[in-house]
């Protein structure tokens, strides 16, 4: 058989995958073809298409950390023919281990600067295992065998086959990473429509799952500032919790769908503002659980040291500054970890997010979002106001 004259997907199928289930992968931890981005939406006047779609010959898991790419070539090219290309897509996906190959062997480039040289040579029979990989991945995070446990805690599946989009992957393996290694104020910035309150659920659940703060029933509060924000994540996001969860006021026990049906909410509260400290999963609105005075401070209610885990979503409307009520909140509650969900940090000279939480452990930005194709364009459109234009 003349490889010179073999398809790129011929070689992906007879040589490459080959090559890795000699080395010891299964078809669980490979993934062909695998499209990360939709395409950037192009509008023309009435018309509308899209971009290219971005699209990665291999990915390689261990477990669910994506953790190898390979770029596929046919044989005429070079082994290393194609490593650009993969190389923008492994930054992308946050992928530590660049291959390309063109069937006759395979290129190596260790963005983890773990290995002698940046690109090395392989033979067709020499591709590393899924344990030789993973303990150059260990070496790299400084992972110790606790910490690797809760990383590797998987997603909530539902068996939809629904699976958070690569820079959702992204955040959440960078706040569960950052959380097993005992940091406790997190950033974590994702434009609006991305998906927050998605990606928010699957770090709990992963972290709720998981042997972090192990021998112990761990306790979240989901703090918002809107009403049908509480309202909407109990029965669409978070709806996995069940039972486990109550949202932290006495009204609005009930929530309208879009189907005009309406569906009870467990609440936590009874009408003497006493609080049922049995559920594990709290949602409320931080205007429910303070106030100026004394009695309003529903939060003290619980004990300082309650909550192991603190999310924050949209933390840039009052989080961000020293004096606020949810900066008492956080504050009286300091000892649980705290993650910040926003599109927008805030940075003045009276408010900063990442004065309290620190840098981003990952930011997926507007700019972003567009690109990629998973947020639509926008065009500004100046208007004059009589107001302004007359006085």
């Amino acid at each position: 058989m003349n490889k010179n004259h073999l398809s790129e997907d011929d070689i992906s199928v007879k040589f490459i995958t080959q090559a890795l289930i000699n080395a010891g992968w299964d078809e669980t931890q490979i993934r062909r073809q695998v499209s990360f981005t939709k395409g950037r939406i192009i509008v023309r006047g009435k018309l509308v298409s899209r971009g290219r779609a971005k699209k990665a010959d291999f990915v390689l898991y261990f477990y669910h950390i994506p953790i190898a790419l390979i770029e596929a070539k046919k044989s005429k090219f070079a082994d290393g023919h194609g490593m650009q290309q993969a190389l923008d897509y492994a930054i992308t996906l946050q992928i530590p281990f660049v291959f390309t190959s063109n069937g006759k062997g395979f290129v190596l480039h260790d963005r983890t600067g773990q290995s002698a040289t940046m690109e090395t040579n392989l033979a067709l029979d020499a591709f590393p295992s899924p344990a030789e990989l993973w303990l150059k991945y260990q070496q790299w995070k400084g992972l110790t065998p606790a910490q690797e446990k809760i990383i590797l805690q998987p997603y909530y599946d539902d068996g939809s086959d629904k699976e958070p989009r690569y820079y959702q992957r992204n955040g959440i393996n960078a706040s569960v990473e950052a959380i097993a290694k005992g940091i406790n104020r997190i950033l974590l910035v994702m434009a609006t429509g991305t998906g927050k309150t998605y990606t928010t659920f699957q770090i709990i659940w992963r972290l709720w799952k998981s042997d972090w703060k192990a021998g112990k029933q761990k306790r979240v509060l989901y703090l918002a500032d809107r009403n049908v924000l509480i309202g909407q994540t109990m029965v669409n996001d978070f709806r996995p919790f069940g039972a486990t969860m109550a949202k932290l006021s006495t009204s609005a026990k009930t929530i309208e769908r879009a189907d005009g049906s309406t569906t009870e909410l467990t609440t936590a509260v009874d009408g003497k503002r006493r609080i049922d400290t049995a559920y594990e999963i709290y949602l409320g609105l931080y205007q429910a659980l303070t106030g100026p005075e004394e009695r309003q401070k529903l939060f003290r209610e619980f004990s300082p040291d309650f909550f192991d885990l603190i999310v924050i979503d949209e933390g840039h409307r009052g989080s961000a500054a020293e004096d606020s009520a949810w900066r008492e909140i956080l504050t009286y509650f300091s000892s649980a970890t705290q993650i910040g969900m926003t599109a927008t940090p805030k940075e003045t000279e009276y408010a900063s997010n990442i004065h309290y939480f620190g840098e981003p452990v990952y930011t997926y930005s507007l700019k972003q979002g567009i690109s990629d194709g998973f947020l639509a364009p926008y065009k500004v459109i100046k208007a004059h106001l009589n107001v302004d234009v007359e006085g």
